[in-house]
């Protein structure tokens, strides 16, 4: 129903064509591109990173206070295919049958083929290509761009952090910093193989870190543990995580297609959160050092923010 524009500049969308089961989509609009901090503000990304979009009704005419444009005039600007009067629910069903499955679009009988995104290291498409620091402030963390949401960024902002962000094969242990954040990102975390390196190498020199959605995959196999494709995946708001010692559920945004096998994690390590629908792995973390693991998205954005307390334990584990 809303959070479209998040949506669909969301890193870890790179590689898909986005089914949306609400019935009416871009009803307001595309917000304006202002900034803040030199950050997009009401985007996740620099640009649309979707494949394809397929929706059921879609709102010619749109009305929000803040809207420049129209959802369809927004992705020709990007040449971004979408379709509508689809069947979104049944189409659900099929994928909730048979799980994810490659797609094409037909636009007037010609063909608008995707290749087999699973092939790719798409972490280091949608990935800076050099440093960029935001902002200075009292404390300094290093965010590894695998496909960062930039509303990563603006928590760590908000809590008056400098935020490095570096490209996802960076060595970014010559950086001087308190922490070490790896994001979010799409595809197969083991094809981070570097990333999984510099990890590795974070870990044995104690520094605080956190994994957050392909991050947290990335973390899981620095640790030793090993990770795995899922049959549907888990996108969408409403998410239900437990936590493993208080039992407190709480419900999460989430966007990946893989998770760690929780019974594969070394001894010092445990299973932070799993998933109430599947009983999947949703968070790690070392029973001793500062090293957290969240597969969901603790920055929302969009979706509930419930579980932002995530990032001022990590800062905790900084001081």
């Amino acid at each position: 129903m809303v959070g479209y524009p998040e949506s669909l500049t969301d890193p870890s969308y790179r590689g898909q064509i986005l089914v949306l089961t609400y019935p009416l989509i871009g009803n307001y609009g595309i917000p304006g591109n202002n900034r803040e901090d030199n950050i997009l503000k009401f985007f996740e990304s620099e640009k649309i990173q979707v494949q394809g979009l397929i929706i059921s009704n879609y709102s010619e005419s749109y009305s929000h206070w803040n809207a420049k444009k129209s959802l369809s005039d927004w992705m020709k600007e990007y040449n971004i295919p979408g379709i509508f009067g689809v069947d979104t629910r049944e189409l659900t069903k099929k994928l909730r049958k048979k799980g994810t499955q490659l797609g094409k679009i037909l636009y007037n009988n010609e063909k608008i083929s995707f290749d087999d995104p699973n092939k790719r290291n798409l972490a280091s498409e949608v990935s800076i290509k050099k440093p960029i620091t935001y902002r200075k402030g009292k404390k300094k963390v290093v965010l590894v761009d695998c496909g960062t949401k930039n509303n990563i960024i603006r928590a760590f902002l908000r809590r008056d952090f400098t935020v490095v962000c570096v490209p996802w094969d960076y060595d970014f242990l010559n950086e001087k910093a308190d922490g070490v954040i790896i994001s979010n990102g799409p595809g197969d975390p083991k094809k981070c193989d570097k990333t999984i390196v510099n990890v590795r190498n974070a870990i044995s020199k104690n520094i605080p870190i956190l994994g957050i959605c392909l991050g947290s995959q990335i973390l899981g196999l620095a640790a030793g543990a090993k990770t795995y494709k899922l049959k549907y995946g888990h996108r969408s708001h409403n998410q239900p995580c437990v936590d493993s010692s208080s039992r407190r559920c709480y419900i999460t945004s989430q966007n990946h297609g893989y998770a760690i096998e929780a019974d594969t994690l070394p001894v010092d390590w445990r299973e932070w959160f799993s998933n109430n629908n599947d009983g999947t792995n949703e968070g790690i973390i070392h029973i001793s050092k500062p090293f957290f693991g969240a597969q969901f998205h603790p920055e929302a954005s969009p979706g509930p923010d419930d579980t932002e307390f995530l990032f001022d334990m990590f800062v905790r584990a900084m001081k």
